[in-house]
């Protein structure tokens, strides 16, 4: 299996969202926006049910979720931003399940990690991004931004990915011969 890239273009990855929104397939979007900002591995994502990031009885979305990877059996609290709230109001409105990420096949799942591929699929042809951009590649897009803005240190990026060296961390980031020509010529020292 080949490696997925992050999305590094800002512009095609507000496409990607926008692809879903201006069709009003708010799971979808919703999936894309959590997708890059959770930084959650797809199975993760899509267990995720309402309680998890809403409190019925405050009416009021959490601040954190609380996940145990699948993967790794960690359990991670993770900030919900704006956007990410933002996102989660509008699929709200149109609850079928407990689950998120609802399957509109089968009554009371969650899409499958196939289906998840499809959708992101669709939209990546849309746009027209080029390279191997899958449901993982959102993962990878918030640590590929969040490191090339210089506003995220390597080991908090590190620490959020759960990654035991930095190697694996730089590998997942994509870091690539222009970004490393970039920091030699990008520096004025003297």
């Amino acid at each position: 299996m080949a490696a997925t890239e992050p999305i590094r273009n800002k512009e095609h990855l507000k496409k990607l969202a926008g692809y879903y929104l201006e069709r009003g397939q708010v799971r979808n979007y919703t999936m894309i926006i959590m997708g890059v900002y959770t930084v959650l591995r797809i199975s993760d994502l899509l267990r995720l049910r309402w309680s998890d990031v809403y409190d019925g009885e405050k009416g009021a979305f959490r601040d954190h979720v609380e996940v145990t990877e699948k993967k790794t059996g960690k359990t991670r609290s993770i900030a919900l931003n704006e956007q990410v709230r933002g996102a989660l109001r509008l699929c709200l409105q149109h609850r079928r399940s407990e689950f998120i990420f609802a399957s509109n096949r089968k009554t009371g799942k969650a899409i499958s990690r196939v289906q998840a591929w499809r959708i992101i699929h669709a939209a990546v042809v849309f746009v027209g991004i080029n390279g191997k951009v899958a449901c993982h590649s959102l993962r990878k897009t918030w640590g590929y931004h969040a490191c090339r803005s210089g506003a995220v240190p390597p080991v908090v990026i590190m620490t959020i990915y759960n990654h035991s060296s930095f190697e694996t961390t730089k590998r997942y980031l994509g870091v690539e011969q222009d970004d490393l020509d970039k920091a030699y010529l990008g520096m004025d020292l003297f």
